[in-house]
This record gives C-alpha cells, structure tokens and sequence, in this order.
C-alpha cells in the first residue's frame, strides 16, 4: 500500500498551521489535484473536537473521482484525523500533527497511506497521487505565508 510521511518545520504557529488545515472548504484553491470539496456535516464532539464529513472531488486529465471521508479536528491535541468512509480506495488513512517549537514555529506532521479499490485507477492515478503528496507539504506551507505572512507569525 502508497504511503507518504513527512515532517516540516514551518515559521507559523501550531494553532495557525492548525486552523489552516482544518479550513477544508479552502482546499481547492490551493492543494493539489483538488478540483473541489463539499462538507455535509459538521458536528461539535465531546472534549472541544469537531467532525466534518465531507466530498472531495480529485482530477488529473480526464480522470475526477470523488471519495467522502470523516475529519475529525482534534484541537485540544492539535491533531487532525481523516477517515475514509467511500468513494475509489479501498483504504485511506491520513493523519496531520502540530508540534508547538516556539510561538512562531512548528513541526507539521503528514502522513497518508492509501490503496485504490481498482487496479485500472491505481494504474492511471497511482504515480501522479505520490507526486501530489510530495507536494501537499509544501502547498499548505506557501498557503499559510499567502495567509499569515513570511517569516512571522500573525497574531
């Protein structure tokens, strides 16, 4: 099974990098292969957690899948959950961590591990999906200094 990890230190703060990735409505303005993403519900949890379950539609050429997966935003613990619910995988597991290093810095952690239901789409998909993964990091990166600033944090 693809998986993809990586770990970056960023010169925001954990809770802007937090809000950031939560921000899932924004997804298809800046991360790749995300033609666009439909919440259908967002729910209040116990212990100051959010689930949002949401549609995100993917396309590279003429191929676009959509998959529903379950996001749990785990403030308290600045950890972000995503669990996948249906759509082309047959497994898809992502998970996001943010490490306070200062009040202007953080470590980002990413990981995904993922598997195509279809082999025919793990063919056409498989090698672009690596190289948008690649990419992710660096995509929320730029788009936390589009919104906070360089360099510094907002406060």
């Amino acid at each position: 099974m693809p998986r993809f990890s990586s770990k970056r230190r960023v010169e925001h703060s954990a809770d802007q990098m937090f809000d950031l990735v939560a921000d899932v409505e924004c997804y298809p303005e800046f991360v790749p292969l995300c033609h666009s993403l439909k919440v259908r519900q967002r729910t209040p949890a116990a212990d100051g957690k959010e689930i949002v379950v949401a549609d995100m539609t993917v396309s590279f050429k003429l191929v676009r899948e959509t998959f529903t997966s379950k996001v749990t935003l785990d403030r308290p613990n600045l950890k972000i959950l995503v669990e996948y619910l249906r759509g082309p995988f047959s497994n898809l597991e992502n998970r996001w961590t943010f490490e306070p290093k200062s009040d202007q810095a953080c470590d980002v952690g990413f990981f995904i591990s993922y598997e195509f239901r279809s082999r025919m789409l793990a063919m056409l998909m498989g090698a672009m999906f690596d190289t948008a993964f690649q990419r992710f990091a660096s995509a929320f990166e730029k788009r936390a200094d589009a919104v906070y600033g360089t360099g510094r944090a907002a406060t």
